[in-house]
This record gives C-alpha cells, sequence and structure tokens, in this order.
C-alpha cells in the first residue's frame, strides 16, 4: 500500500482510473459504421490507447461531439478539400487538424463528410503496472507553470487529450487505427448515465443549438464545461439526461 501511497503523490493526487478488464477488446472500423450521433455516444467509456515506446498511454472517453455534413458546424460542410480529405473516406479514418494551436482527433463516420470528434478524456492507469504511463502523460503536457496537472484537468480538452498521448496531426491524419500503435479499446467499462447538450466553440449561424455533444456523467468534473455547473441552465432546457 505504501508503494501506490507513493505513486499517486507523484502523480498529483486524484482519483486515478484503472482498466475494467486487463485484455480489453480491440475496436475495429466496422464500430464506426453507423451515424455520427450513434458512434459519438458509443465512444463514451471507450479507451483511446497509444504506445510509445513500449509503454501504452491511455485516456478513457468522457466526451465528445457529433458532426454530420449536412450542418454548418462540419468542416465538410465547407467541401472537400486536402486538408479535409479524411472526413470522405471510409469510416474509422482519422482526422486530425490544428486547433488553437494543439492537434484535435476526429474518426469518420457512416456517410461521407460524417465524423465524431474526442472532446475529451481522462487518463486510466493498467493495474500492475504502476502509474508510470500517467506519469509520462503528465510529462507530455504540463501547466504552463511547470507543474503537474491534475488527473481531472490532463485530458480535459481536445489539444489537451492529444498532447498529453501524443498524438500529432502528421502521424494520424488520414490514417486508421493501428494494433500495436493506435488502438481503441471496450474494457467493459459503459456510462450509468449520458449528458447530451449543445456543442462548444460553435457559431450561433453554424447550427449551435444542435445537441450534438455527449459527456459520461461519472465525468462531468473532468470534462470541458460542465452543462450542469452552468448558471441557468437547466435539465430538459439545456441539456439532457440519457438513460443508456
Amino acid at each position: 500500500m505504501g508503494i501506490i501511497w507513493s505513486s499517486l503523490i507523484s502523480v498529483n493526487i486524484g482519483t486515478v482510473e484503472y482498466l475494467y478488464h486487463q485484455q480489453p477488446i480491440q475496436i475495429t472500423p466496422p464500430f464506426f459504421e453507423r451515424e455520427p450521433l450513434q458512434v459519438a455516444q458509443s465512444l463514451l467509456g471507450k479507451v483511446i490507447a497509444v504506445n510509445h515506446g513500449n509503454q501504452w498511454l491511455m485516456a478513457r472517453i468522457i466526451e465528445t461531439e457529433a458532426y454530420c455534413r449536412h450542418e454548418k458546424a462540419s468542416h465538410s460542410s465547407l467541401g472537400y478539400t486536402e486538408k479535409r480529405k479524411a472526413l470522405f473516406m471510409s469510416p474509422g479514418t482519422i482526422y486530425m487538424y490544428y486547433a488553437r494551436g494543439g492537434d484535435s482527433i476526429n474518426f469518420s463516420c457512416r456517410g461521407a463528410g460524417n465524423a465524431v470528434l474526442i472532446k475529451s478524456g481522462y487518463p486510466v492507469a493498467r493495474d500492475g503496472d504502476g502509474l508510470t504511463s500517467i506519469i509520462s502523460m503528465q510529462n507530455n503536457n504540463p501547466n504552463p507553470d511547470g507543474s503537474k496537472r491534475s488527473l481531472a484537468r490532463l485530458c480535459a480538452g481536445q489539444t489537451l487529450l492529444c498532447k498529453s498521448l501524443g498524438l500529432k496531426v502528421p502521424d494520424w491524419d488520414t490514417r486508421q487505427l493501428k494494433p500495436g500503435l493506435l488502438e481503441l479499446w471496450d474494457d467493459d467499462y459503459a456510462p450509468g448515465e449520458i449528458i447530451q447538450t449543445t456543442r462548444l466553440g460553435i457559431h450561433p449561424e453554424r447550427d449551435a443549438h444542435l445537441p450534438y455533444r455527449f459527456i459520461d456523467m461519472r465525468f462531468t468534473h473532468a470534462c470541458t464545461k460542465n452543462p450542469r455547473s452552468v448558471r441557468n441552465f437547466q435539465n430538459g432546457k439545456d441539456y439532457t439526461i440519457l438513460q443508456p
């Protein structure tokens, strides 16, 4: 117990999330052969895992946003370009782009131009491996003053997630998940409740009213912005609580 406690102190204590199953199932492209709203909800609870030097850096997906070609907030609504090529490729293709100076990761879905943005995650450790992977993620993504980010804020945003996991646009844009390097895992965890609400950073004239953002209720403290803590936001009006 003393060794575990010492490790917790070194990662800037928060609630450590462990894999629910030590041999999770790998998610394959057919998973994405659905409408983006379905995929966005189904991705909640899955683990995105990146191998760096035989060490897996892992984060549980806790927040997603769906984007459809027919609505104005989607990059694909602006038409095909080489930079947006991944959005028009087969389901499960990785679409990465730069947002506010950082990297963001999406996966294409059924229907040309449709995709889901991985909005935020929560760091995960594998039981028995210690917490070295989380420490590596903190080293990848320190606070501006150089101190270690808390576990709740380490992946609390699309660019923070990618920075913590070491995901880069040049490495993964237009590519597929690759066994041994970049994987999505199902470790038997599933959200008990899901919040459905509007997406963030969308211009009012670009379909900002659409409730295409989904958050695992258990991790509202670690998402980009918790709708339940926004002043005057009401259940049934500004957000909805879904029972999966």
